[in-house]
């Protein structure tokens, strides 16, 4: 397994292939900070060639699971000027790109507050479940402020005229209305019930080949940036590879065995949220 880096805002916890993330900054409801950001980014780094690593779960300590930029970075670049900010907005962009395009399964566990950046992060997210009681929103403009980092990931998730009207009326909503925007896949009434779903969706994860879940995020990502017909291409290219590799070999044989492949043999998942950094 890769070396996890040392990080004072998130606690890590692998556990049986997953890697939880849990956003650790309870006393700012888990407030995005620059600081945050770069571990974020330096926690997907180190795990981006790790097979091993199957599917990453972020989720926030506190009841919450992300409120927002820092205000307080905000306040600390402003004796630096405008660049600053844009360095500062811009890091976070970043974050966003590098999580849409991790080769692991990106699954979130929304409660409470889930806003601006927060919102963002849902909105790059594969799997997305969430809170019945969860608080949506995109509030920057009701600050002065655009969503500038999170606009094009909302608009891709959701579509340009339901984020037009979230954006320019700062509206809020709940985990219900998440899921009917399609923002979020399942919605949940209890702590259990959130728990149960997630030990659902990594089992269905986990019967999954790591290098096969990979390389088809990364194609289903490219359907909707680059021309049909070269893409094609090289998805067969891609299918060829599959069909005469490791897995492909590994995944027919246990179908004509009647057993489960190699990478579906973990043993059950606990699935408590972790309590402790690494």
């Amino acid at each position: 397994m890769s070396r996890l880096p040392a990080c004072e805002t998130l606690l890590l916890a692998p556990r049986g292939g997953v890697l939880h993330i849990t956003l650790d900054r309870p006393d700012s409801r888990n407030a995005m900070s620059l600081q945050m950001v770069a571990e974020l980014r330096a926690v997907l780094a180190a795990v981006r060639d790790d097979r091993g690593i199957r599917a990453l779960v972020l989720r926030g300590a506190g009841g919450h699971f992300c409120a927002g930029g820092d205000l307080k970075d905000m306040t600390s670049a402003r004796a630096q000027g405008a660049s600053a900010y844009q360095e500062l907005n811009r890091a976070f962009g970043t974050l966003l790109e590098e999580a849409q395009h991790s080769p692991q399964v990106l699954i979130v566990l929304l409660q409470g507050a889930v806003l601006g950046g927060g919102f963002g992060l849902a909105c790059v997210s594969d799997i997305a479940i969430a809170d019945h009681q969860a608080q949506f929103g995109m509030p920057e403009t009701s600050l002065g402020l655009l969503p500038a980092q999170i606009a094009p990931f909302v608009v891709k998730r959701i579509g340009l005229t339901q984020a037009r009207r979230l954006a320019l009326t700062a509206a809020r909503f709940d985990g219900h209305e998440a899921k009917r925007l399609g923002l979020v896949h399942f919605v949940e009434n209890s702590p259990q019930a959130l728990a149960e779903r997630l030990d659902e969706v990594l089992a269905h994860v986990l019967c999954c080949a790591p290098e096969a879940n990979a390389a088809t995020k990364a194609l289903l990502l490219a359907s909707d940036e680059e021309p049909l017909a070269p893409l094609l291409d090289r998805a067969a290219e891609q299918f060829a590879a599959a069909v005469t590799g490791a897995e492909g070999i590994e995944g027919t044989m246990a179908f004509v065995q009647k057993r489960k492949p190699a990478w579906a043999s973990e043993p059950p998942l606990e699935q408590t949220p972790p309590t402790s950094g690494i």
